[in-house]
């Protein structure tokens, strides 16, 4: 096997980002030798979080169109030469061998220029509602990675590979002890448990919910996990007691997993993926500020498998008392969420994934 050169692109947010470094981490495992290069959004979080995982990055100048007419719309066209012309360079300089695009607005040049050479693309697709970038880019690359049933409604039908998303290595081994969870927690073996999670940096939709609703929770004889997200520590840590677990960030996120009995979560791809494989019955409460409101959308793959609950953000205060009660009062419907849940897990996607890239190089 040769000295290979990868090149991964993608960014703007966590869900397009850890994907490609996972990606990475599994080529490296395979091709000890090969070479790797990021490219991103200049001014976008996965010029820290790239270099903080130990890979090269470059950065494009390119941002997405707004919705509305806004300057940067105006610098659409400048941005886009711009980013086009730095791709060329890139490539040019690199050499890669294959190029793999997990969406973001910077994928969309480099993928653009890879593929007008002849280079073997890959576009890895999280969501069940395909992004703006990796749209335009299906006629040009040679396999598209998918998490979801049904997205030849977007792309050609003989480029999907169904593989599943990449997560966390140790989620898919998932042996935390329940009783050693909820300790490391502070919480109460005898009690049940809900994990709330918001994102890293929060939901603040979600938060106002669990606040309103602490009483309930007590009532119910229920105690908390709760990430609140950096943005939203100072205004929740007062809840902070026995029962409630106020926290803004988890680094054990297979101990909070371990120790819930429920979970509230918002419906990014990357949490949907990762609930799979926990298989806990869930309540989604997507965000309706992301692009073509594509977390409804991922959240209702699993409502109409009956493998997880939602609840619309407008629906919170009429619905949320009820549909909770229901969950906790029923042992049938949390197994039911729970098998249903666990049997769409596809915990090998990262290693799938990279098989397909492997094929390409082989190939040519």
């Amino acid at each position: 096997m040769g000295n290979y050169k990868f090149i991964l692109s993608g960014g703007g947010t966590g869900g397009h980002i850890y994907p490609a470094i996972a990606i990475a981490n599994e080529l490296k495992k395979r091709h000890t030798d090969a070479e790797f290069l990021f490219v991103g959004a200049k001014d976008r979080m996965e010029m820290e979080k790239v270099p903080n995982a130990g890979y090269k990055i470059e950065g494009l100048w390119i941002s997405g169109l707004q919705r509305k007419l806004t300057l940067k719309n105006f610098m659409f066209p400048f941005k886009l030469i711009s980013s086009l012309l730095k791709a060329r360079k890139i490539v040019t300089r690199f050499k890669p061998d294959v190029v793999i695009g997990t969406g973001g607005f910077a994928s969309g040049p480099l993928l653009k220029v890879a593929s007008s050479r002849g280079i073997p693309c890959v576009l890895q697709e999280q969501n069940s509602y395909a992004g703006m970038t990796n749209k335009l880019l299906k006629d040009k690359v040679a396999k598209i990675c998918v998490a979801y049933d049904g997205m030849e409604k977007f792309f050609p039908v003989d480029k999907i590979i169904k593989t599943g998303n990449p997560v966390r290595g140790d989620l898919v081994a998932l042996n935390v002890n329940k009783q050693e969870a909820l300790a490391s927690f502070g919480l109460n073996g005898n009690l049940k448990t809900i994990f709330v999670l918001g994102g890293s940096l929060g939901a603040r939709r979600v938060n106002q919910l669990i606040e309103k609703e602490l009483d309930f929770f007590k009532a119910k004889n229920l105690q908390i996990i709760w990430q609140c997200g950096k943005l939203y520590m100072d205004e929740y840590k007062k809840y902070n007691s026995d029962s409630v677990k106020v926290l803004d960030f988890i680094n054990k996120m297979d101990y909070a997993y371990a120790a819930a009995d429920f979970i509230i979560s918002r419906a990014g791809a990357g949490s949907v993926s990762e609930l799979c494989i926990v298989g806990k019955p869930t309540l989604f409460i997507p965000s309706p500020n992301v692009a073509e409101d594509h977390q409804t959308k991922n959240a209702q793959a699993l409502v109409s498998k009956k493998a997880a609950l939602m609840l619309s953000e407008k629906e919170l205060d009429v619905k949320f008392e009820s549909m909770f009660s229901e969950l906790i009062q029923s042992d049938d419907m949390q197994i039911m969420l729970s098998a249903n849940i666990k049997s769409l897990a596809l915990p090998s996607a990262t290693k799938n994934i990279v098989d397909q890239i492997e094929k390409l190089i082989i190939k040519n």
